[in-house]
């Protein structure tokens, strides 16, 4: 490897030499027992005598930057303090900056470390079928081989875009073509182009409060406005949506965070609005594969007669959150757009994670494992709503859902977040509050999001044994449940 230094060959080259050096190992540029350049070829790569490095080398050995080891080089010292790098803050932030810096970066907790943990947005991966995976895989690199060299499609691998578009009809009935999916890396990427597809700084987009904090936060990153809108029983109310809405960005098959899912009357309003106002939504179906009962209503896509939904889906929640792939089903007439945003955003995603889950999507590995998963997700699922409906109903209200890996369940009574934190975390607990998911965070805990998918069943009632113990000693008089 060469090393880079700079001469000015009118000055003493042997001291240049010495202080790059110096500066190098200072800086940590040249870590402790890096090895040096021979003197013969760092000579010629400075077009300097092999003498002059000589004596520089000697002089660093005898100031103990460098060791020199008979027989086998020169190294460097080990031990040496090395010299904060102090980088100058700029007098005036560009605007760009100045609005990043000032968005609110969502803590959607927990973060783990502790005993027991209620992580919401976890499924169980604990039987995720890596044999088959790992056969995907090879299966994958070798096709890799036959690639011609160039870059690929941007908006996805063929063979992934028809594997996607038969599971989304299958498991959520969504309608497309192979040729509108575009394959993302991960959904918040999804979630990212479709904001710099349709939002420039000032555009307006409406969400639901409470909403996905992460969107809420990208989009105030980007400079659009977000306009929360209240969501009820039946969902989002869409009588309160901004008349100038670019884009509403909803989650209407599991309501994220509360979990109601949106009514059929209000989904052919919201499409009716999109279609008057020129608009689009984003409809982000991120936990949906998993239902526990209830009527199945079509994804806000299947309904849509106007062209003006951009469809999101991951595979974070089925398979692995570290696969980082997700897609988009974009209209025909938005497609053009979409692509050119996704190559200019990252050319295409990478192809070898394609082609491995495109056969693990063509083989049903996926809809397998997501039967496997579901028995043990409803098993834990029911085990929570009979204790929220049980011993914790005096101070949790359960929020009725019926898919996903998260229950929300709101407080009764009037407990400070960080003090309901703090003491569950004495009691060896982590907890998610609803608190992020609101637009103006509420003065005292709006309530809790429990995610089951990661927590073994087993585990399930001595946590909220210990919930019940921290609830009862920051409200010894809960509410009356009538």
């Amino acid at each position: 490897m060469e090393l880079h230094l700079a001469l000015d060959h009118a000055g003493d080259l042997t001291a240049q030499i010495v202080h790059q050096i110096r500066d190098a190992i200072q800086a940590g540029r040249l870590e402790a027992g890096a090895r040096m350049p021979p003197t013969r070829l760092l000579g010629t790569q400075l077009g300097v005598a092999r003498k002059t490095v000589t004596t520089a080398y000697e002089r660093l050995v005898a100031e103990g930057w460098l060791h020199a080891r008979v027989g086998d080089g020169t190294y460097v010292a080990e031990g040496l303090a090395r010299k904060p790098v102090r980088i100058a803050a700029a007098p005036v932030l560009p605007p760009a900056v100045q609005r990043w810096m000032a968005v609110r970066t969502p803590f959607l907790g927990p973060v783990g470390g502790a005993r027991y943990a209620f992580q919401p947005g976890q499924a169980d991966t604990s039987r995720f079928p890596h044999e088959a995976w790992s056969r995907c895989v090879r299966a994958a690199l070798a096709a890799e081989r036959q690639r011609p060299p160039g870059p690929a499609e941007p908006c996805g691998e063929m063979p992934l875009r028809q594997a996607i578009a038969g599971h989304i009809a299958f498991t959520r009935g969504v309608q497309s073509s192979p040729t509108d999916i575009l394959v993302t890396g991960g959904a918040q990427q999804g979630i990212d182009l479709a904001a710099r597809l349709l939002l420039g700084p000032g555009a307006v987009v409406a969400m639901e409060d409470p909403g996905y904090p992460m969107a809420r936060a990208l989009f105030q990153g980007l400079g659009a406005r977000v306009v929360p809108v209240p969501v009820d029983g039946e969902g989002l109310v869409v009588e309160a949506l901004p008349g100038e809405a670019t884009m509403v960005f909803v989650t209407p098959s599991h309501q994220s965070p509360l979990g109601v899912p949106m009514s059929l009357a209000r989904r052919q309003a919201l499409l009716d609005w999109a279609a008057r106002r020129h608009a689009v939504i984003l409809e982000d179906d991120y936990d949906s594969e998993f239902r526990y009962g209830g009527q199945a209503l079509d994804a806000l896509q299947t309904l849509d007669r106007h062209g003006r939904v951009v469809y999101l889906g991951t595979f974070s929640k089925t398979l692995l959150a570290n696969l980082r792939c997700g897609y988009l089903v974009v209209p025909p007439w938005l497609m053009p757009a979409a692509r050119k945003v996704k190559h200019l955003m990252d050319w295409y995603t990478p192809t070898l994670t394609q082609q491995a889950l495109a056969r693990f999507l063509s083989e049903g590995h996926l809809l397998r494992h997501i039967r496997r998963s579901h028995a043990r997700h409803a098993q834990r699922r029911a085990r929570l709503l009979a204790r929220l409906h049980g011993d914790l109903s005096p101070w949790l209200e359960a929020l009725p859902a019926i898919a996903g890996f998260h229950l929300a369940a709101r407080l009764r009574v009037p407990v400070a977040s960080d003090a309901l934190m703090a003491v569950a975390r004495l009691a060896d607990l982590e907890l998610a509050t609803l608190d992020p998911f609101y637009a103006t965070p509420p003065p005292t805990c709006a309530g809790l999001l429990l995610g089951f998918g990661a927590i073994d069943l087993l585990d399930i009632d001595p946590a909220l044994d210990r919930l019940a113990m921290v609830l009862s000693a920051l409200a010894p008089e809960p509410a009356r449940v009538v």
